[in-house]
This record gives structure tokens, sequence and C-alpha cells, in this order.
């Protein structure tokens, strides 16, 4: 299998550290800071968007070498079974996460958002604007869903 190897960017900043404290993201406000490397003018534009997509990396998470094994999300049994790539948890191939998050400002190399769900300490590979064009116009999702993620994005 083909590797690649993918460098952080940035880091975030905010007062959640404990990895399996997993809902009431909602009212978290993280600051991610760029590294020097990109400049000053690197977020340049983006105060200009609502969101952002935020890229980063579950890294306080060990890796799993099977993935074959469907399982229930955060393995609550009243859930079903799913395979690895039908859920958004940490425990991935790749462990990269994605959340899209509310901008608050943006100062120099530094971005403050609300509604990211990763600790502080957690390593972001990129950053993009949300842009209309690329989100479906409708999406379907199991039921399952909504209880599973019934209080995530709470305040």
């Amino acid at each position: 299998m083909r590797s690649f190897e993918i460098t952080r960017i940035g880091t975030v900043h905010n007062d959640r550290t404990d990895v399996q404290h997993t809902d009431n993201w909602g009212a978290v406000r993280s600051t991610i800071t760029v590294d020097e490397r990109f400049g000053e003018a690197c977020l340049q534009g983006l105060e200009d968007f609502s969101h952002v997509e935020v890229l980063f990396v579950f890294d306080r998470f060990p890796e799993s070498d099977d993935h074959r094994e469907p399982r229930p999300s955060r393995g609550r049994a009243d859930l079903p079974p799913v395979g690895v790539f039908a859920g958004r948890g940490p425990r991935r191939p790749n462990r990269i996460g994605v959340t899209s998050c509310a901008i608050v400002s943006v100062h120099g190399r530094e971005l403050t958002v609300v509604g990211l769900d990763a600790v502080s300490g957690t390593p972001v590979i990129d950053l993009k604007p949300v842009m209309r064009e690329f989100r479906p116009a409708h999406v379907e999702q199991p039921e399952w869903v909504g209880r599973l993620m019934a209080d995530y994005f709470r305040p």
C-alpha cells in the first residue's frame, strides 16, 4: 500500500482535554493557531465566510489494524453495528476528523471557531471554507443517528 505523510498546519486550543467526554460540543470555543511557516496573511479572506471545515487528527486514540467487524457507534448497545466507514468516530483507518464550525473571528494566524469537537492540543491538518456549492441539497440518514447525536452539539 502507498502511504502519505501529512504534517500539521496548526493546533487547537480550548478548555476541553478529556477525549472521553463526547457530548456538548456546541458551545465549545476553540482557537486554531496556524503555524508560522504560512505567514501572517494565511487566513486572509476567511473572515468573509460564516463557517470553516476543520480537518484534524484524532491523535489521542490508538491505531487499530482491524476494521473488518461492524461495531455500534460509541459502543452503545442500543445502536446497530455499522462498518468503519458508516460512522464518524475516532477509531478509523487514518484517524482523520472533520467538522464544520462557525467562524467567530480571524486575527493573523489565529482562527476562533465554535463547535469544534477536538480537544486542546489536537493537530489540525487543513482548513477549508464552507461553500454552499459543496454541500448537498438534501441529506438522509438512519433514525439511530439522531439518537446518537442528540446531545453531541448541545451547548
